[in-house]
């Protein structure tokens, strides 16, 4: 049963904050400056396979970026961990976030023994986002993730 939870999570936060027919997205009034990652990027952690189907691309998310929060998944734990938006900028190379302060583990309901997960960066509440195309990003200076990231397409 969990290992359709996360897949279905991805696809529901994929098909509710990604634009369809439109990877990048315009910038609008309504929309918070990291609109153009909305959706759900795999890859990061190992490189991407090519030829990727958008269903098995779907189904294996590594993060998943929406409004108000980051998902990432992690290779010692089956759920998503997800961190809070506190603010999010663009740069000239992309766009950098800052995460709420992370309440103690990322256990079940948020508690349990554990650091706060971060993205390998310097600094856990942190994450300098690198456009390298439409469809490609990168996570400059952070261990968790050598490898570009692509985006999943929900069409």
């Amino acid at each position: 049963m969990r290992r359709f939870a996360v897949p279905l999570a991805a696809l529901i936060f994929a098909s509710a904050v990604t634009p369809v027919g439109a990877p990048a997205v315009a910038q609008d009034a309504n929309l918070p400056p990291h609109a153009w990652l909305f959706g759900t990027w795999t890859g990061g952690i190992f490189p991407a396979p090519s030829g990727l189907s958008n269903q098995a691309c779907l189904s294996q998310p590594i993060v998943i970026f929406t409004r108000d929060l980051v998902l990432r998944a992690t290779i010692t734990e089956q759920l998503l961990t997800q961190r809070e938006i506190e603010t999010a900028r663009t740069s000239p190379q992309g766009a950098e976030f800052r995460f709420a302060a992370a309440g103690g583990g990322s256990g079940l309901l948020g508690i349990g023994a554990g650091p706060a997960v971060g993205f390998g960066c310097e600094s856990p509440d942190e994450l300098h986002v690198q456009r390298r195309g439409d469809n490609e990003i990168v996570f400059p200076g952070c261990a968790d993730f050598p490898n570009p990231l692509v985006r999943c397409h929900t069409r």
